[in-house]
Parts: C-alpha cells; structure tokens; sequence
C-alpha cells in the first residue's frame, strides 16, 4: 500500500505521453493528406502549349478538337495567337514567345536553311486550290505576268507559290513588281482596282471569285498546279521537342481524334469549322475540297524517301531549289532536319 502515492503520479505521466502521442500523430496525419491533396491537385493541372496560327480551312481538325475539349481529355490546354501576317510566326517562335506554330512546309525549309532548330512533327495536309493567284480575267496565263504589279506577301506560302508559277513558265521575279500585301488585305486592294493580280487564300479566293457575279476575276494559278508543295505542319524547335514531348503527344492525340470526328461527322465538323474561322457553313464546304487533310494512316508517307512532292524529300528539293534561287538560303537543308517522326510513328503503333 506504501507505494500507491508514486504509481498514480506514474500512470498520470504515462497517459499524458500516449495522449500527445495521439494528438502528434493525428496533426501529422493531417498535414499528410493536406500534403498529397495539394501535390494531386498540382498534378491535374493541364500543361499549357502556346501555339501561333492563322485563320485557314486546313487546320478544321485542330478547331474540331479545340471545340470538343479533345485537348482538355488529354490534359492539356491549348491557347493560340492568330496571325494575320504570316511571315511574323516564324520569327514569334524562334523568340520563345510561342511553344509552336502552325506553318507550311517551305517556311519550315526556309528556317530550317538559316540555322533555326525547328522540326515538323505532325503534317496535317496540303493546299489544293486553297491557295491560289488570281487576276482580271483579261489575264488568262502566267506569261501575262510580266511587266505586272502583284500584290503578294513575301517570306510566305503565297510567295513561294508565286515563285514556283514563275519559274515553271520560265519567268522569275525580276519579270514583275512584287507588291507587299497580306493575304487578307489583297481582296481590298483588287477591288480599288491596285494590283490587277495578287496571291492569296481561302476563304479570300472565293471572295474575290464571286464579284460581279464571277465576271471580274478568276484563278490563273493555283496549288493545284503543285501538289504537296504546300503542306500545313504542326512545328516545335528542338528544346521543346526534347523538354516536353508528352505534352506534344497529346496534342497529336487529341488532333487525331478531331480526325476521327470530322469523318464521323461532316455536318457537326463545318459548323465547328465555320465558327472558328467567323463563316457559314456553305463557305466551309465549298472550301474544303481546296484542301486535301492528311488521314492519320497517309501521315509516315510524308517521311519516306521519295521524288514524289506529297513526301518532305521531294518537296525540299524543290522548294530548296526555288529558295536559293530566290536568294532567300545560300543552301537547302537536307530532308530529315526538318521533321521529327517520334509522334506520328508512336501513335500509329496503338
């Protein structure tokens, strides 16, 4: 009985110890959970890809992924820059003001020349009489040409299709007065009736097309004269390539499933589309056969060594050709330093 007087104090102590045990635990327990929520909240952020555009008919399966959240199931975010000048996206991502753009294959060649570490990693599809030169119907071929103003924006598809118009008729640029219009100004400036022939694209072909109930203008050149020759890409530089190539393959994924909807649903597509690019429907369908969109299956062929213009080996030995030329490079790169195959050929193997 003479030792009760200590084992109280003792058990006191011991109890006391278990209930800051307890409550250590449980605050530690706490700061756990708060701990993983946080970091399982970080990890669902979506990556963010800035990407530099222009208004075209070609890109409809970006618009239709875009629309439907494709991006978003990837967990990624997508924000775009439209240009209304074309020749200023190269320069906006050599900048690192953009993660990539969407470009066409001779401005990639063109960079690429001038020691600009960028690659193709996705070929979306070529113009097919979306791209075109068009003229008073007074002027019924190329050759008229000479001695002609033509409004033209250089350093851009339009330029080299002018070029390639050129040089096929055995002209060149010293035979016309090359004017500095954007594509979008030059219905504008036919209209005012200066110049009477200028390169442009859809929907400002048609545009010009439909004055005076089509009597005014029609299409002397167009990309349908060069076939492949004016592919649409999608474009990263190298870095990015190497730092984020998951977050590049999402965006593939979710473009191929936009792909896969525009087949499914044509009618759901062109309203999408004609949304995006601010036209009707009936101009969507009555554009879209001036492009031809890469299936997903037709992509690798782009990368296989070939003559043929519809293969990146054949369409940078033609248009290095026109580039040097037009002394715009002093050499064409060669082919597989301006695309990168990794994300076509990965998703192709699910």
């Amino acid at each position: 009985m003479k030792s009760m007087p200590l084992l109280i104090p003792l058990l006191h102590n011991a109890n006391t110890l278990f209930i800051r045990h307890i409550k250590h635990q449980a605050k530690f327990a706490a700061m756990l959970v708060l701990s993983m929520s946080a970091a399982s909240a970080t990890a669902a952020q979506p990556a963010t890809l800035k990407i530099a555009t222009t208004p075209w008919i070609g890109y409809g399966a970006i618009y239709v992924a875009n629309s439907l959240d494709y991006f978003k199931k990837y967990n990624l975010k997508v924000t775009y820059q439209n240009f209304t000048d074309m020749s200023l996206m190269p320069p906006a991502l050599i900048s690192g003001n953009f993660d990539g753009a969407t470009l066409t294959y001779d401005m990639v060649v063109g960079q690429v020349a001038q020691g600009h570490a960028m690659k193709v990693v996705l070929p979306m599809g070529y113009s097919y009489g979306g791209d075109a030169i068009v003229a008073t119907t007074n002027i019924t071929k190329v050759t008229d040409f000479k001695g002609k103003k033509v409004g033209v924006n250089p350093l851009t598809v339009s330029d080299f299709l002018l070029a390639y118009a050129l040089k096929k008729n055995g002209m060149s640029d010293k035979d016309i007065t090359a004017i500095n219009i954007t594509q979008d100004a030059v219905p504008a400036a036919m209209l005012s009736g200066h110049p009477s022939i200028g390169v442009t694209w859809e929907p400002y072909i048609s545009q010009l097309l439909k004055q005076d109930g089509g009597k005014k203008y029609h299409v002397v050149f167009s990309s349908k004269d060069a076939p492949g020759l004016m592919e649409d890409v999608l474009v990263f530089d190298e870095k990015t390539i190497k730092n984020r190539p998951a977050d590049i393959s999402a965006f593939v994924h979710a473009y191929a499933d936009g792909l896969t909807y525009m087949k499914s649903h044509p009618e759901e597509s062109a309203k999408i589309i004609a949304k995006a690019l601010e036209i009707s429907v009936k101009d969507v369908k009555d554009q879209l056969p001036g492009i031809y969109t890469l299936p997903l299956n037709e992509m690798p062929k782009s990368f296989v060594k070939s003559k043929e213009t519809t293969s990146f080996y054949g369409s940078s030995a033609v248009i290095g050709e026109i580039l040097v030329d037009k002394k715009q490079i002093k050499v064409a790169p060669p082919a597989e330093a301006t695309f990168d195959t990794q994300f076509i050929y990965a998703i192709l193997k699910k």
